[in-house]
């Protein structure tokens, strides 16, 4: 963060000084929320939690050397003060998704309060460095895509991106204020729950570069429908400048839904995609062993060969968005190309694709999981599979998709019908509720028989049959919504200490 007073924090976001605070103490480091996280020159962020209560917790914060708490009451230790929120107001812009656990207001004051101090230190750095922000969202992918973002962005200089999904009202403004004098791009990735969370978002941190990956089926339990997802999804572009005033609009052609957003932007648009006439165009596509794309990258600026070393055909599109972003901030064709081929995956468990010592490979997608992602990572697994002169054994341990409302469990007979046709392997199905038993009944009642197809009630059943099935050779694959938990089943299948049936494996990475 840009270093500034308590007493211009305090002006910023509307707040008073408490507790001895000394107005010309400067912040010169960064705000935090978790006071184990805290150092020297910090704010700290005095949240309520669902478990315990920021507030609490500042003291610690000013002992580990935080300046001072940004709070909504006195905490005894040197604190910016914002009044409550009552909870029958409308919230600002920067506080649209509500705290579930904010019974009183406070939550809303203090959320409210950071996204002020994040508006003010983006316009700063807007107006003195020629910061440029880029906005990605959809349905899926908007992970892979910022990390690729991330990497596409870094030969131009230094570059802020949120660590994993830091992508709602608390990690959105706390990502931007990541963002220095030093910082070129600051890279966002945006979630929504509703209508109004992406505009809401948007006024945090005002983009110019905004990417629309897809409109898929994820949080449909909330939205109602893919056109209603849709219509919030393009709040994002609706937020851009005009095109006169640098404002881009990334939209992805071979989704008609995205590629329709075109009329909703003053921007200038560009669409990206496999589709006869994109301006970023990807031809060509072959998948190596390891599900990894080798494309050719066609656009106005020429030709070139790219070799992604992330896995997954999805990752075509995610990274013909990078590239577009990257063309439009000053990156040269082959720059793209390098960066591109240069790029891993930076946030965990998506598509993490690991090797044992004895040949088992697991992929590891197990931090959420929606229709159309699981339909990306089953089709890595078989791409994978099939991609030898005999075909490697392939399992998929599979469990429930949040967030899918009325139509979950046939969301869930989906998938397991999809696996089916994929011809995987064997199916492990984790879970005893409705969604879960859907999945196992669709790949049942889609022809698998006999143990082809399995329901598990946990995810400890699930490791043990792998332990007792699994062979050197073999792929897993792991995925389901981040509440199933089911990383641990990756990760005991990881674990060089773990006791499995085929032996010691002395490394974990390929």
């Amino acid at each position: 963060m840009i270093a500034l007073s308590l007493a211009r924090i305090a002006e910023i976001v509307g707040g008073t000084l408490h507790d001895a605070a000394d107005p010309d103490a400067v912040v010169t480091g960064s705000v935090e929320f978790d006071s184990r996280k805290i150092a020297a020159g910090d704010l700290f962020l005095a949240l309520p939690g669902a478990r315990v209560d920021g507030h609490e917790h500042a003291g610690s914060a000013a002992a580990a050397g935080a300046v001072a708490a940004l709070a909504a009451r006195p905490v005894d230790v040197p604190a910016i003060v914002v009044p409550p929120i009552p909870t029958d107001a409308t919230p600002s812009a920067g506080v649209a998704m509500a705290l579930e656990h904010d019974s009183d207001g406070s939550g809303a004051a203090v959320l409210a309060a950071l996204a002020k101090l994040a508006r003010f230190v983006v316009d700063d750095l807007r107006a003195r460095t020629g910061l440029t922000v880029v906005g990605v969202t959809g349905s899926s992918g908007k992970t892979s895509t910022k990390d690729l973002l991330a990497a596409v962005l870094r030969p131009l200089g230094p570059v802020v991106a949120p660590p994993g999904s830091f992508n709602n009202e608390l990690g959105h403004p706390w990502t931007a204020l990541r963002a220095d004098a030093q910082t070129r791009h600051l890279v966002l990735e945006m979630s929504a729950r509703g209508v109004g969370h992406i505009a809401a978002l948007a006024a945090i941190a005002p983009p110019r570069i905004g990417v629309v990956l897809n409109v898929g089926t994820a949080h449909l339990g909330e939205f109602g429908s893919r056109e209603a997802i849709a219509q919030t999804k393009g709040e994002l572009v609706e937020a851009l400048p005009s095109a006169a005033d640098g404002g881009v609009a990334i939209l992805n052609s071979d989704d008609s839904l995205v590629a329709a957003m075109a009329a909703r932007t003053t921007a200038r648009v560009v669409m990206v995609g496999q589709t006869p006439g994109a301006d970023v165009r990807a031809t060509d596509v072959v998948l190596d062993d390891q599900a990894r794309a080798r494309f050719v990258l066609d656009c106005a600026a020429g030709r070139v060969p790219v070799e992604l070393a992330v896995h997954g055909e999805h990752q075509v599109g995610n990274a013909l968005a990078a590239a577009a972003v990257a063309l439009e901030c000053g990156l040269d064709l082959d720059g793209v190309a390098a960066a591109l081929g240069g790029a891993r995956a930076a946030s965990a468990r998506r598509m993490d694709v690991r090797t044992r010592g004895d040949g088992v490979t697991v992929i590891n997608d197990s931090y959420n999981a929606n229709p159309d992602s699981m339909r990306a990572g089953l089709k890595a697994l078989v791409s994978m599979a099939r991609s030898t002169p005999q075909r490697r054994r392939s399992f998929a341990v599979l469990g429930e998709m949040g967030e899918l409302g009325d139509d979950s469990v046939v969301e869930h007979d989906a998938i397991g019908r999809f696996a089916v046709r994929l011809d995987v392997g064997k199916l492990i199905v984790v879970g005893t509720g409705r969604p879960s038993r859907g999945m196992y009944q669709g790949a049942v009642m889609e022809g698998s028989w006999g143990d082809e197809a399995v329901l598990v009630p946990d995810a400890r059943a699930a490791m043990e049959l792998l332990d007792a099935e699994l062979a050197p050779g073999d792929l897993v694959l792991v995925k389901a919504s981040q509440a199933i938990g089911l990383w641990t089943v990756a990760e005991h299948l990881l674990d060089d200490s773990a006791e499995h049936p085929l032996g010691d494996m002395t490394e974990a990475g390929n």
